[in-house]
């Protein structure tokens, strides 16, 4: 028997099917094996099927890295957008093993959505599909901007089915389909769909994986938008030179600004940069003024529509917009009188300042995908090589050797638990933490992600800090930013994240506790380390409701022993007492074996099937402790 283990390593190397693993134990059966080294050959065989299940579970997730890397290659490279989008669904059919893969884009113009790129499709009419907005399960997921999937298309009545649609995909015979958004910021451009000719159950991690193909084909619609507006930019300026050109009187100065601003832009110069080389061209002072600061420099946008230079009294506002959205506007002071192309000069300069605040944007917002990506590698994926992890961590000047500490943040707005707007707000709650605590961590050179519906923060100590005031000075300043109660638990003090990398998602999970109690503490909007509480302190601070957590936690089985006259309550006590063995309890109780197993079924019901489970049974053990005390005292 004590060769049957290396049969399950024969198994697990070579890769067999689950079915094979039932051998070792069938052969054994049919070889008279006692009962003890059958449960071994058991026990044996469940842990092989783990290490498989974990086995599978990584080669799955090595595949879909690889599919997410070669994605973000494409996008490195962009030329071609449809082959950039079309890799994408492809990629996405492969890895999720469905039958068709598709991506629509809205059609702001018509207002209506559109197939944009299909993989697997054989029908003609669903690939020609147009479709009004809010319409079928693409518009719900439009509508919503959240992930929805149906198992069977036609049965399912959450969105509205029409007959243009429900024609569609009949003629393609789809029954299961998963539709994921496509977002550039808050704005939903378009859904991205797998889908299965059968009825099928698509999991958490299938949904997770297309929304990763979904934020990248996104990305990629971006950039291309970005290169197309970018090109429009660069022909404005050719246009305005050749404007200049036909005035002899202005075209040093013309070329001179284009000349500087061009440089500009290449040596990585700054808007206040661009108003000071303006300034000196057209012989007055240039400033920039911020949507929103600054009073009186401000045209509203139905003023800006044109993107002309605009006379005000004696200054010229030229608006910085992009998109439709106002960005601020630079204000020329002290030259009343501008020619047509000074104009054209201070516009130019306009539009340029709009793409260095875009690029700066764009910029941000790339540093705070690679510092939640680096956070995230450290909490989930801890044995990846620590050599590269370092040299990710060294371009953003994070040192993940020092001491860290991970901090567990979480909005808690007054009536939040009451509100009907569902996850839509929740989703805004979420994307506003991230953005301002992955800005709190760039200034501290530490790294911040959004996970489990808040925020995870892994910053450096400073000199004589610890972790429960980093954890308050985090509270305040997202609290701050946020103008509302951000709530935030800290772990102890990690030495070095990148020595021992697996630490880091176990001080998470300490993290997240201490925001627990802190939120059942009443002490929403504060910050605390968790050596700073207890479960004696999660009791009694605040509320003191002893009698309360009690009756919460073993309630029913003291008024059942008050009801019936059993005895319950010992029962539970003498049973944690002995390690939960009922042979052992049945010695303290001095009944039968049978009696206490017939009391455990019974606390069983009362409490709910999950009783002993280690969080459950902790509950029990502190509330039956509790209750004793609370006896003695009546006593």
């Amino acid at each position: 028997m004590s060769q049957e283990p290396v049969s399950y390593l024969e198994l697990l190397a070579r890769g067999a099917a689950v079915e094979a693993y039932d051998r070792p134990v069938l052969l054994a059966r049919a070889s008279g094996a006692g009962p003890e080294a059958l449960a071994e050959l058991e026990r044996a065989k469940q842990l092989a099927l783990r290490v498989r299940a974990e086995l599978e579970g990584r080669r799955r997730r090595e595949a879909e890295l690889s599919a997410l890397f070669e994605t973000a290659h494409d996008l490195a490279g962009l030329r071609d957008l449809d082959a950039v989008l079309r890799a994408i669904v492809q990629r996405a059919r492969s890895l999720l093993g469905t039958e068709v893969a598709y991506l629509s884009l809205n059609d702001p113009a018509a207002g209506d959505t559109y197939m944009r790129v299909t993989e697997g499709s054989v029908s003609a009419h669903f690939q020609q599909l147009r479709l009004g907005m809010g319409e079928g399960l693409g518009g719900l997921v439009a509508q919503t901007a959240l992930p929805y999937v149906t198992e069977n298309y036609f049965d399912d009545a959450r969105f509205q089915h029409t007959r243009t649609i429900d024609s569609a995909v009949g003629d393609e015979g789809l029954v299961a389909i998963l539709g994921v958004p496509l977002t550039l910021g808050s704005q939903v451009i378009g859904v991205l769909f797998a889908a299965d000719r059968r009825a099928r159950v698509f999991g958490r991690e299938q949904v997770a994986l297309l929304g990763s193909f979904a934020a990248h084909a996104a990305v990629a619609i971006d950039t291309a938008n970005l290169l197309a507006e970018t090109r429009s930019a660069l022909a404005e300026l050719e246009r305005a030179n050749d404007i200049i050109r036909e005035h002899s009187g202005v075209i040093e100065r013309a070329s001179e600004v284009h000349d500087r601003l061009t440089e500009l832009v290449l040596r990585g110069g700054g808007v206040h940069d661009v108003a000071d080389a303006v300034s000196e061209v057209l012989g007055g002072r240039v400033e920039f003024i911020e949507q929103g600061h600054g009073p009186g420099h401000g045209p509203g946008p139905a003023r800006l529509a044109d993107g002309h230079a605009l006379r005000e009294g004696d200054t010229w506002v030229a608006a910085v917009a992009a998109g439709g959205e106002c960005l601020g506007a630079l204000v020329l002071h002290g030259q009343p009188d501008l020619d047509p192309v000074d104009q054209r000069t201070l516009e130019r300069a306009a539009l340029v300042t709009s793409l260095l605040l875009l690029a700066r944007r764009s910029a941000g917002e790339a540093e705070q995908r690679v510092r939640g990506e680096l956070l995230d590698d450290l909490l989930d994926a801890p044995d990846r090589d620590r050599r590269l992890l370092r040299e990710r961590a060294a371009r953003l000047r994070t040192d993940v050797d020092a001491p860290h500490v991970v901090l567990a943040a979480r909005i808690d707005r007054a009536g939040a638990a009451g509100e009907t707007d569902g996850g839509g707000r929740e989703s805004a709650d979420r994307q506003r933490l991230w953005s301002a605590a992955s800005h709190l961590a760039a200034t501290r050179q530490g790294l911040a992600s959004a996970r489990d519906g808040g925020t995870v923060l892994l910053l450096p100590l400073g000199s004589g800090e610890d972790a429960a005031e980093l954890a308050r000075q985090t509270a305040k300043h997202l609290g701050g930013a946020l103008r509302e109660p951000v709530t935030v638990g800290a772990s102890s003090p990690v030495p070095s994240p990148l020595a021992a990398p697996d630490k880091v998602a176990s001080a998470y999970e300490e993290a997240r506790r201490c925001l627990d109690a802190l939120r059942l503490l009443h002490r929403s909007g504060e910050g605390a380390a968790a050596e700073d509480l207890g479960f004696l302190g999660l009791l009694l601070a605040d509320t003191r409701d002893i009698e309360g957590f009690v009756d919460r936690t073993i309630g029913q089985v003291v008024a059942y022993d008050r009801r019936r006259g059993t005895d319950l309550v010992r029962t539970m006590d003498a049973y944690f007492a002995s390690g939960m063995s009922p042979a052992r309890t049945k010695e303290d109780l001095h009944v039968h074996v049978n009696t206490v197993a017939q009391r455990v079924e019974r606390i069983g019901r009362l409490l709910g099937p999950d009783w002993q489970s280690p969080a459950r049974a902790l509950e029990i053990q502190l509330a039956l402790r509790l209750h004793a005390m609370s006896a003695a005292v009546a006593r």
